[in-house]
Parts: C-alpha cells; sequence; structure tokens
C-alpha cells in the first residue's frame, strides 16, 4: 500500500500518510527537501508531528522535488498531497511545465536551512492507502491554473496574485503563519512572543533566534528590513495589543499535537472508567542495595540500572500472580478482555508532553532484557523518535513521579488499560526495622485501577505483591 497518486506519467503525488492508528491530521514540523532536489525510494522528506509522536516520512519513488504543497507549521488531513516529484526529469508534459516552476520556486526561500545531507532514518510502520482525493474545487482547472491556486492559499492570496511569475519572492513572505524553525518557536512561546509581531532577519524572511530575543527587549530592533523587506507590513497588520510582551497578564497557547491528545484521552478515561487508587508506604532499602550490586554486575554490563527497573520487575511479577489485573473493558460487547502478554508502558515527559511508549512482551523479557529495553525506550523518548506503534497496545503503565521530588499521586488510567502505578520519591526517612527506629530508604506506592473490571481484593493483592518485592527482593526469584 502506498500514499501516492499520479497526475501525469511525469509527475507523482505523495499523500499525507495516516502514520498512527486512525489519525486524522498532522503538523508538518520540518522539511528535508527543497523544489530541485533529488530524492530517492525510502529517502525522508519531512518531519510530522501527529497527536501521538513526532515521525519522519520516506517517501516511496525516485525523482526531483517539483513541489512542496504545504509549508512549514501547518495542520494537515491524512490524504492530502503533501508533494509532488517529477519522476521523468527534463521530458514530457511540456505545456504543464511553465507555469510550474513559478508556483514552487518560492518554496526554497520558506526553507532555506533545510538540511540536505540528513541520513534517513525509516520509521517502523507502513502507510495506509487513503480514499482522499485531491480537493474537487481544483480539480476543473488546468494543472497550471490548479498548481497555482493551491500555492496561492499556501501564501495567503488568491489564484490571481499566485499565478503572475515576476513575483516568487514577495509571494513567499507574508504568509498566514510566519517562517520559523520549531526551536525558534519553542523559544518564541517560552518567552510569550507572538511570531507574526517578529521582524525576521534570516535569509528568505525566516525569524531567527536572535530575532525573537530583540523582540522580546523593550525597544523593537529597528534593522528588520534588508532581507525581507515585505514582511514589516504584515507585523504592523497585527494588533499590538494581540502579541504578549514582558509583563503581559495572560499568553494563549494553541493545543495541537501530542498535548491535544493527552487532553482527550485523559477526559476520556476519567469519566469513562471509574477510578479507584490504593496507597501503599514502604521500605525499598534492600532494593535500593540490589541496584547498587546489580551496577557492579558484569551480566548488566552496558545497561542502565536503577530502582524504576526492579520496580518494574516486580509489577510483572504482581500480574503473573494475579492475571487477571491485566485486562481490557470492551464497552462495545460488554466483556471483559483478558490479556495474555504484557506491554509494559513507561510515562516519560517530553518537550512535546507526556507519553506512554511501551516494552512489547514485557513479561517474557529477563533483568537483563528488561533493562536494556527500558533504556532504549527513554533514550528514544528523550530523542522526540518515539513511534506511533511503539505507544499503541499498551496493558498496564508505570509513572514515576519520585523523579520530580513527589511522594505520590493519583495517575489517570491509559485508554484501554485497566491499572497504573505511580511511584513516589524514595526518602532516607526514620522506620521501625527489627524492632528498632532506624533510617530506611522508603517510598509511596499508588495503584489506580479500573473499577468495573478490577475489584478492591484483587487491587489489593497486585499493590500489596509489589510492596512486598521491593520490600524483600529475593521474591523476585521465589515468586517468578
Amino acid at each position: 500500500m502506498t500514499t501516492m497518486t499520479e497526475t501525469s506519467a511525469r509527475f507523482r503525488e505523495f499523500k499525507m500518510p495516516d502514520v498512527g492508528e486512525g489519525l486524522t491530521e498532522a503538523e508538518i514540523l520540518k522539511w528535508y527537501v527543497q523544489p530541485g532536489d533529488t530524492v530517492t525510494d525510502g529517502q525522508v522528506v519531512c518531519e510530522v508531528e501527529t497527536a501521538k509522536a513526532a515521525v519522519e516520512l520516506p517517501i516511496p519513488f525516485d525523482g526531483v522535488v517539483h513541489e512542496l504543497r504545504f509549508p512549514e507549521g501547518t495542520t494537515v488531513d491524512v490524504g492530502q498531497v503533501i508533494i509532488a516529484v517529477d519522476v521523468v526529469p527534463g521530458g514530457g508534459e511540456a505545456a504543464a511545465e511553465p507555469a510550474a516552476p513559478a508556483v514552487a520556486e518560492p518554496e526554497p526561500a520558506a526553507e532555506p536551512e533545510a538540511p540536505k545531507g540528513r541520513q534517513p532514518v525509516l520509521v517502523g510502520y507502513g502507510v495506509a492507502e487513503s480514499s482522499t482525493k485531491r480537493r474537487a474545487r481544483k480539480g476543473t482547472e488546468p494543472p497550471a491554473a490548479a498548481a497555482a491556486a493551491i500555492q496561492g492559499e499556501l501564501n495567503g492570496h488568491t489564484t490571481a496574485t499566485a499565478v503572475p511569475a515576476p513575483a516568487p519572492a514577495s509571494t513567499v513572505v507574508p504568509e498566514s503563519r510566519p517562517l520559523a524553525k520549531p526551536p525558534v518557536r519553542k523559544l518564541a512561546k517560552d518567552l510569550g512572543i507572538d511570531l507574526a509581531t517578529v521582524t525576521p532577519t534570516g535569509p528568505g524572511g525566516i525569524i531567527t533566534r536572535e530575532d525573537v530575543h530583540a523582540a522580546a527587549t523593550p525597544v523593537p530592533e529597528p534593522a528588520a528590513a534588508p532581507a525581507a523587506p515585505a514582511a514589516a507590513p504584515e507585523a504592523v497588520a497585527v494588533p499590538v495589543a494581540a502579541a504578549p510582551v514582558p509583563g503581559a497578564r495572560e499568553t494563549r497557547i494553541p493545543v495541537k499535537g501530542v498535548r491535544k491528545a493527552i487532553a482527550q484521552a485523559m477526559v476520556g478515561s476519567a469519566f469513562t472508567a471509574p477510578h479507584v487508587t490504593e496507597f501503599v508506604t514502604v521500605d525499598v532499602t534492600r532494593t535500593m542495595k540490589l541496584v547498587a550490586e546489580l551496577k557492579e554486575d558484569k551480566d548488566m554490563a552496558g545497561v542502565r540500572v536503577n530502582p524504576l527497573l526492579i520496580i518494574a520487575k516486580a509489577l510483572l511479577v504482581a500480574i503473573k500472580r494475579n492475571p487477571e489485573v491485566n485486562a481490557a473493558w470492551d464497552e462495545a460487547n460488554q466483556e471483559i478482555v483478558q490479556k495474555h502478554y504484557v506491554n509494559l508502558g513507561i510515562a516519560a515527559a517530553t518537550p512535546r508532553g507526556l507519553i506512554v511508549p511501551n516494552i512489547k512482551d514485557a513479561h517474557d523479557k529477563t533483568l537483563p532484557q528488561l533493562a536494556a529495553a527500558l533504556g532504549e525506550l527513554v533514550t528514544t523518548a528523550r530523542e522526540g523518535k518515539t513511534s506511533p506503534a511503539a505507544m499503541a497496545g499498551g496493558t498496564v503503565t508505570i509513572t514515576n513521579v519520585g523523579v520530580f521530588g513527589v511522594d505520590t499521586g493519583t495517575p489517570i488510567l491509559n485508554p484501554g488499560e485497566s491499572a497504573i502505578l505511580a511511584v513516589g520519591a524514595i526518602k532516607l526517612q526514620p522506620w521501625v526495622h527489627k524492632g528498632k527506629v532506624k533510617p530506611r530508604q522508603v517510598t509511596t506506592l499508588a495503584l489506580s485501577f479500573d473499577h468495573r473490571l478490577v475489584d478492591g481484593e484483587l487491587g489489593s493483592k497486585v499493590l500489596a505483591d509489589v510492596a512486598a518485592i521491593l520490600e524483600q527482593p529475593k521474591r523476585l526469584i521465589t515468586w517468578a
């Protein structure tokens, strides 16, 4: 299955694929190619952010980039054409060529710093065939006029102003969304700066980090127009009151991508599944000693060993002893779906928001294998490379709020799961040990579960088993 169409024997179009499970849209974060660049089958051409993660899209054919249909920062529906490729360079379709280059030329100015030497990293999913066709209102126009109309929409003009070839540079600057790379957009968001009010000084009208810092100062930077003279009117046209400035009383941030998906999922979970949360405080001194010993073990060389590894293994053993907790509620069929495998989710905080990738078939992994999987999961999440497939199909989750110094919390279930374990901070506290008060390493665990399929007895057994293992880690051997 592919996501490409053929507009002629010469040009092929690549559509936005469904890179997740039923996702309907994705935002183009970065283009790695420009019109005129040669691409090969499997080469990554852009990075997009879905409601689940940022992923890179490889193109499924060879050719020369003819046209980028959408600029960075645009949210595109699944099935819409995002790039057109000339697969027969230098031949055929002569009638369609004169207007097309004029339409495609502005794009290089919009993406002057896109990396060309980036090594392709193919994402671990297949692209889905989409039945969405090119918009009907363009279908009755000649190829050149349709291409001009599309480009005109991207630049915020009608097709009548976008068609003339003499104005390719001027049609790039007055876009509805200012040109800036994702790190610059994030900086502007952190400083409370509206990019529409920033005067760009980068090549082709790109807003740089220096431009954002200059806009954050009380006195605006006067030297703005040399690189993009048409940008100044755009900034003036935006009401000054709408632009957040230092000392402003509020800042509005659009909710989209991962953050939007988190909000929808949490609301759906909180108001669908009846949550119950139980707590237990446990002495984990022996677990901390075991962690120290494992760090010196040659069999664990090359993998990260920490308390979370032992906690994860303890939860897997507890699930093995109480398999009914590893289930899901099927509302449509009014059934409890018992899972005979454990895909262990680990909540990870990333710049794009909280994501929960999971370790597939974690129940079958040895301690070294589990440690390696945890290390890979965390590294991939921090780099923003977690694929949608890695976040699908989880059965239970661990969230470690202790890394923020928090004692514990009442975690909300991930949709489709029956339980989530929150781990609090491990602190040295006075504790009665062997009849005497001694300083011991102590933490608090919280287990939230879906009360439709997990009753109080079952939930208590699971939490008690996890606590017992952390108190006496040798139970990992006797209970496993």
